[in-house]
């Protein structure tokens, strides 16, 4: 639900609209296809470093590294993360990746936006992504972050294929409501 909330709005953006003759289902698969790829690489990106701190960390410290994470996550929960500086590269990055998607058919633009969805501000994202550091091997960081996309597609498919019914149906209004109830449930 939560990632229907945040990342869904901004996934609907891909679907063609109206006047636009390409074909919605194409869009959609295409920016599913490529975000379980970035999120499989990235996480066996994570386990293969995650081995190497690993080695260093006595086995007393790494029974406390979970709890921290948990931690973490709460703070994300209760938006803490609002009071740190952002990065000012991951801003840029995203405007510029904006910039060229308006120029790009809807189909390249959902490849772009899949492949860069890995970089979006995301406490469940980073969360799953810890844990594939903590795994200590590159396939099971893999496998996690792909269970976790693999989890998160059927809903946000579902609002994807529903949006232009969502959004000439209801009012604005109840729109931004329903995102931030869906954002919340964690």
């Amino acid at each position: 639900l939560h990632c229907a909330g945040m990342c869904g709005p901004l996934s609907c953006s891909l679907v063609p609209g109206g006047g636009d003759r390409s074909d919605p289902r194409t869009a959609i698969a295409v920016y599913h296809l490529c975000r379980l790829g970035a999120y499989a690489f990235l996480g066996a990106l994570a386990g293969g470093i995650g081995r190497v701190p690993l080695l260093l960390l006595s086995s007393s410290v790494l029974q406390w590294v979970p709890w921290a994470l948990v931690l973490v996550f709460v703070a994300l929960a209760f938006r803490w993360d609002r009071y740190l500086p952002k990065i000012a590269a991951l801003n840029r990055f995203s405007l510029a990746l904006h910039t060229w998607m308006r120029s790009r058919s809807r189909t390249a633009a959902a490849a772009a936006l899949g492949l860069g969805t890995p970089l979006l501000p995301c406490g469940p994202l980073y969360f799953v992504l810890s844990l594939g550091l903590l795994s200590g091997s590159w396939l099971r960081g893999a496998e996690q972050m792909l269970a976790f996309g693999l989890g998160t597609v059927p809903l946000l498919w579902v609002v994807q294929t529903h949006f232009r019914w969502m959004r000439e149906n209801l009012p604005p209004i109840w729109l931004g409501r329903l995102r931030i109830v869906l954002g919340l449930s964690v």
